[in-house]
């Protein structure tokens, strides 16, 4: 079997389907692409073919390019690896060119024969790229269908024609959605956006008809035409310098130049604009090739779509063990976190038992699935009926008992080890013996915790990320007790709710937290040094990060930040770390500026909640250092505060497997998207430049940027870390 096949109807149209034997979604390899061109060499050859239509077998058109492709190229390709990718990109070209030409005279523009693109699904890269290269594109009405161009989000861009063409179809600001932020679009979005042509429940025969109907103008694109002109101006047109201008604005706004794919992007429009079409797809294939040979792209491809989803098919599943999805979950508590893990579950189909102290409290945490659908029906994205089948799924409840039949329970009560040891004890006296009992806590230790469980082995750690709808990552916890049942248990139902997990070890903070904190608490030490809050947070938005650390604690709360640091206290006594950064927090909290929830914190907030700009009253107690620290400096300090606690993290055996470590940094808090997660930024700094950084970190800082003993040994063996740890390469 082929992932291609070529069939001609009584009609005279050569019907070209995609459908990748044993694949659930279609996705483009080097060997496919060739077929591609050998039919379509063949329907223009055959005077008896009208036209063609390209579609899928499968429910969904395609997903893209097998991204192991490029690396394959790159490992292929020997001492030249960047002619290697250019080549290939090149090629790729080549071939949608000849489609998207389609026999036309080079002269005259006759001749050639329609072809067309039936989208019956969900396309994204490649496959709109292709769809893109047709003549006419016609796609399914189920409003669930979606198309676009999402390569930006994987550090790279569209770089098989689709770039130049959709820029050149529309201009480059209304290309900028698309292109820019990789939106994926509904069918009736996508027409207003002219990724396609037409919306129909039938898009292979609308598809069909219009090849039949087609005229020879309908097939010369408008490059391809006689006196094109770009849409809102080339660079050297007056308006359209200014489009140009405003581009560049919007994407450093938007990425503060920490993603260099967006850069890249931009680049190859404005200077393939400058030159005919032909050239424009070598510009783009260069600036392509380009961010391919960035390691940037290596770790965001890696972490975000390799190892993610290796993980979200659960490579870290213990073996041997049955399927465990859960038909029945308890939730325990219904404040802000419980609520959310009920509106998740529910929204997975998962009956629900959400239990509080009275009746109020748990309707008001069902309220919040309530009104969660309320805005989704405003946004046309759900209906009455699916908001009350949901809201069916949730049953609010004070009463223990219901928690009967239950075969996953997830407890959400307050940070209290007395409280949750009380209501371990009083829920496992109801729920089946065979039921598995996770804590949802984001600090306390989950070995400490089972220790008011009659069943340890079933008891484990589910620790979700606020708000719990949004966040992508669930971070599980094995206590030293946990058993393998109990970690699939956990790992099925993150899947079932359609989450990325990462399953690690226990210890004070599990692995988020304890990354998160000194990222915290480093941006607090400057500030007592005399360091701008505003240069703190610029530094750390132009590594990417979605919020600078100041900014974090106030969204977190200030009180928040001071209970974890008594708490930590309390339970390490003299091993304590003292910070300065927490005489900072004690004293705000003392000013009772809790942050953003109580209209007063590191900022100052309007009577709408609204951030106005850093509080002035910092100074007076920490005042601005005349000299201010190096940009580089500040970045680094932030840095090396995270990576250096993953790398204890994978020392300690915290972390189990270095995949979890990035996916779970860049999911959990935004470490750094560009970088691949912090064990993919040390491998693109190197070892030995991050060993030596660490000791002048620490000779001028402190202990706590003292290089861990495992960063050191492989600084000088001179190894990476995904050279020596990566499953993936089984090299231990």
């Amino acid at each position: 079997m082929t992932d291609f096949t070529y069939d001609v109807d009584a009609d005279g149209i050569a019907i070209i389907t995609w459908d990748a034997p044993g694949k659930s979604m279609n996705v483009l390899t080097r060997e496919a692409f060739v077929l591609v061109e050998d039919y379509i060499d063949r329907a223009l050859a055959d005077d008896a073919v009208k036209g063609v239509v390209i579609t899928s077998g499968k429910k969904d058109f395609a997903g893209g390019m097998d991204l192991n492709v490029l690396a394959t190229i790159r490992d292929e390709s020997g001492d030249n690896p960047a002619q290697g990718l250019f080549d290939f990109t090149m090629n790729g070209h080549r071939i949608l060119r000849k489609l998207e030409r389609a026999g036309m005279d080079a002269k005259t523009n006759k001749g050639g024969k329609p072809i067309a693109c039936a989208i019956n699904g969900t396309c994204a890269g490649i496959g709109t790229e292709i769809a893109l290269a047709c003549h006419h594109r016609v796609m399914t009405d189920n409003p669930k269908s979606k198309i676009g161009l999402p390569e930006i989000m994987l550090g790279i861009f569209p770089g098989g024609g689709g770039t130049i063409r959709y820029s050149r179809m529309v201009g480059a600001m209304a290309a900028a959605p698309v292109l820019l932020e990789g939106k994926m679009l509904d069918p009736k979005k996508a027409k207003s956006a002219q990724l396609i042509d037409a919306v129909d429940a039938d898009p292979l025969e609308a598809a069909r008809q219009w090849v039949l109907n087609a005229k020879p103008a309908d097939i010369v694109k408008p490059w391809d035409a006689k006196g094109y002109k770009m849409p809102g101006g080339a660079p050297y047109h007056p308006a359209g310098f200014m489009t140009f201008v405003g581009a560049s604005a919007l994407i450093n706004g938007k990425t503060q130049g920490a993603f260099p794919a967006a850069k890249a992007l931009l680049s190859a429009i404005y200077e393939g604009a400058l030159v005919d079409f032909d050239n424009a797809l070598k510009i783009e294939a260069r600036w392509f090739t380009s961010i391919l040979m960035n390691p940037s792209s290596s770790a965001m491809i890696r972490s975000l779509f390799i190892n993610k989803q290796a993980l979200e098919k659960g490579a870290v599943r213990p073996k041997g063990i049955e399927d465990q999805s859960v038909s029945k979950i308890g939730v325990l508590g219904a404040g802000m976190m419980g609520a959310g893990i009920a509106l998740v579950s529910a929204q997975a189909g998962i009956e629900v038992v959400l239990i509080d102290r009275d009746q109020e409290a748990a309707d008001k945490g069902k309220a919040y699935a309530a009104s969660y659908m309320d805005k989704g029906i405003k946004r046309g994205k759900a209906t009455p009926e699916k908001k009350a089948a949901l809201l069916a799924r949730i049953t609010a409840t004070p009463d223990l008992e219901q928690l009967k039949g239950c075969d996953l329970i997830i407890e959400a009560v307050f940070e209290d080890p007395q409280v949750k040891a009380e209501m371990t004890k009083k829920v496992e006296a109801i729920i089946p013996a065979d039921c598995i009992y996770a804590s949802n806590t984001s600090t306390l230790p989950i070995t400490d915790l089972a220790g008011a469980s009659v069943r340890p082995e079933q008891f484990i750690g589910i620790h979700f990320f606020s708000p719990v709808e949004k966040m992508l990552l669930v971070e599980i916890i094995k206590g030293d007790k946990t058993g393998d049942r109990a970690v699939a248990k956990a790992l099925d139902y993150v899947r079932q709710i359609r989450k990325t997990p990462i399953v690690v070890n226990d210890a004070r903070f599990f692995y988020c937290n304890r990354c998160i904190i000194p990222y915290i608490n480093e941006g607090l030490r400057m500030i007592t040094e005399g360091v701008s809050p505003v240069l703190i947070d610029n530094a750390a938005r132009q590594l990417g990060f979605p919020v600078g650390p100041v900014q974090l604690n106030d969204e977190t709360s200030i009180d928040l930040g001071a209970k974890i640091a008594r708490a930590t206290k309390a339970a390490m006594g003299d091993d304590y770390p003292d910070s300065p950064g927490d005489d900072l927090i004690f004293w705000m909290e003392s000013l009772g500026r809790m942050g953003r929830k109580a209209n007063a914190g590191f900022f100052d907030y309007d009577d709408k909640g609204k951030r106005v700009e850093y509080w002035k009253g910092m100074q007076e107690k920490y005042p601005l250092a005349d000299e201010q620290p190096d940009l580089i400096e500040v970045q680094e300090r932030l840095m090396f505060a995270q990576v250096l606690e993953a790398v204890r993290a994978l020392e300690e055996g915290v972390l189990e497997d270095i995949r979890e470590g990035d996916v779970g940094a860049v999911l959990a808090w935004g470490f750094a998207p560009w970088s691949g997660g912090p064990l993919s930024w040390l491998d693109i700094i190197g070892t030995p430049y991050a060993a030596e950084r660490c000791d002048q970190l620490a000779a001028q800082y402190g202990e706590r940027f003292a290089c861990p003993p495992l960063l050191r040994d492989m600084a000088a063996k001179g190894q990476s870390f995904y050279g020596r740890f990566d499953p993936a390469k089984k090299v231990a």
